[in-house]
């Protein structure tokens, strides 16, 4: 009996300390989506300037960086930097492309953990509150019942929107993260065949 009761105050203190660090972590995935919108709407803007790739503009996108972004013209520009050795092999470029291609992915990474962390990091802040609530309930305290569903019901409400949010972004970046890299690898294929081929 000791054992049990010993047993149910240790899980008590373990999950109520959680509940400070849930509601830093949750504040962190905020600011970080926060900071995630203003890239996306930047991104976002230097696309809507540039038009999709038509058949008649392929010319002049094998030579230089009609229609491409930021990140494609600096992934051209090191292709480029290669190309220009006397020594340039296709392994050097395939490991360009292969890099590029794990840097881009990495760049969703962070959407793809406040798609999880949110909703999970804001179910914890609405369970340890709830629990401390219903005890102040027995007791007749209803303001810290009060503060306790406060907490709760607004944690609730941050980790969802975190992670919807999260969620759009996400779906939005990784269809433009295909776009690009189908792009690139035309690009990339068309533009060192022409040089390498050349060389003896």
């Amino acid at each position: 009996m000791e054992f049990s009761a010993l047993l149910k105050s240790a899980i008590y203190v373990i999950s109520s300390s959680l509940l400070y660090p849930s509601m830093l972590v949750l504040l962190a995935a905020f600011i970080a989506l926060v900071i995630g919108c203003g890239s996306f709407l930047a991104e976002w803007a230097e696309r809507s300037r540039l038009k999709p790739p038509h058949p008649d503009d392929w010319p002049a996108i094998l030579k230089g960086r009609k229609t491409l972004n930021h990140f494609l013209g600096l992934t051209l520009d090191r292709l480029e930097v290669i190309l220009k050795r006397p020594e340039a092999s296709w392994a050097e470029v395939d490991n360009l492309w292969l890099g590029t291609r794990r840097v881009f992915r990495k760049r969703l990474d962070y959407l793809r953990i406040l798609v999880r962390l949110g909703p999970s990091m804001g179910l914890i802040g609405t369970l340890i509150p709830m629990s401390t609530g219903l005890a102040s309930l027995s007791q007749g305290d209803m303001s810290r019942l009060s503060a306790d569903l406060v907490i709760a019901f607004t944690t609730t409400v941050v980790g969802l929107a975190v992670g919807v949010t999260a969620h759009v972004l996400y779906t939005v970046r990784s269809r433009w993260l295909e776009g690009d890299l189908e792009v690139l690898g035309l690009v990339m294929e068309s533009r060192a065949a022409r040089v390498l081929e050349d060389k003896p």
